[in-house]
């Protein structure tokens, strides 16, 4: 392994950490907060959740499926399938996310009678189930040729396993593109209605208070489309790579470009709970809260046992 590599692989180690640590701390903030429970952020946690094993499992994995660990050809295969999993579960929630800041606008009036807790956990777990048969298409066929042999071994690399033909026009055109087109349509009509109304000036109470409610969904759909933009910025240079590679050839793009993509691609599921911290006021006092009970519960610890050591001496 050259100092590039254990660059890479120390890199990926904290941001894995922080993946784990900080996506930890949104679920606990989120479940435990009576006055955040609501089921819009029920989506927040299902994108937690996928960004959390991100750093649990999948980047691990990733640095396994780098040339370290040699299997079968359809072990590498279904690890390589598990990788693209989570991405997948992360833009179906960001989708699920802007489709309900685009209802809260469109029908607030009938809004909480459309969108119930019951409806948010059962769209949080479509995500997850669509994703399943998308990202393992290339498990039913779409994939390189094996070896001849049945029990011959492979050095597991995803690009040995995975052809670009499916990474370019399946996993991006189809499964990442076409959403976040429907995700940016979305957001600009949240902004330009939202914009729109309140540059009418308000007359009556109800007026006023309609302004109130727009001007607070403005700011939660501007925190959240900027978690779709680091996504996108995130992402992007990955497939962008991809693509060059694809029509282009191999040697167009050099395998340091690619190590820094991959590494911008799992940031970005460290840097979500950063942006939910600054952005979102409940969220942000939600850490504070939990921080606190830390600190607190471990300072009585430490007192106690500070207590029972000046008892036995």
């Amino acid at each position: 392994m050259n100092s590039g590599e254990v660059i890479y692989t120390v890199l990926e180690i904290l941001i894995a950490v922080c993946c784990c640590l900080g996506n930890m701390l949104v679920v606990l903030a989120l479940w435990k907060t009576k006055g955040i429970q609501q089921p819009t952020f029920c989506f927040i946690v299902s994108l937690a959740l996928a960004d959390f094993l991100v750093g649990f499992v999948a980047i691990p994995i990733g640095v396994l499926v780098d040339g370290v660990l040699e299997t079968s050809f359809h072990t590498c295969l279904f690890i390589s399938c598990v990788l693209i999993l989570l991405t997948l579960v992360s833009i179906l929630c960001l989708m699920a996310i802007a489709i309900d800041r685009f209802l809260r606008v469109y029908i607030p009036l009938r809004y909480k009678q459309t969108v119930t807790w019951k409806h948010s956990y059962s769209v949080a777990a479509v995500c997850w189930l669509v994703a399943i048969p998308l990202s393992f298409t290339p498990v039913f066929g779409w994939h390189k040729d094996p070896p001849d042999s049945v029990n011959s071994t492979v050095v597991c690399r995803f690009t040995e396993v995975i052809p670009m033909s499916y990474l370019v026009y399946f996993n991006f055109f189809l499964c990442n593109l076409t959403p976040l087109l429907v995700m940016i349509a979305l957001y600009s009509y949240i902004f330009c209605f939202i914009h729109g109304t309140l540059k009418e000036r308000p007359g009556n109470g109800a007026q006023n208070q309609s302004h109130m409610y727009l001007r607070k969904e403005k700011k939660l759909a501007s925190s959240l489309s900027l978690v779709l933009t680091l996504f996108v910025v995130s992402w992007l240079p990955l497939h962008i790579m991809n693509i060059v590679v694809y029509f282009h050839g191999p040697d167009t793009v050099s395998y340091i470009a690619f190590y820094i993509g991959i590494l911008l691609s799992h940031a970005n599921s460290a840097v979500n709970p950063v942006v939910y911290a600054f952005k979102i006021k409940k969220i942000k006092t939600a850490y504070v809260k939990i921080w606190r009970q830390f600190v607190l519960r471990s300072a009585d610890n430490q007192g106690s046992r500070q207590q029972e050591m000046a008892a036995v001496t």
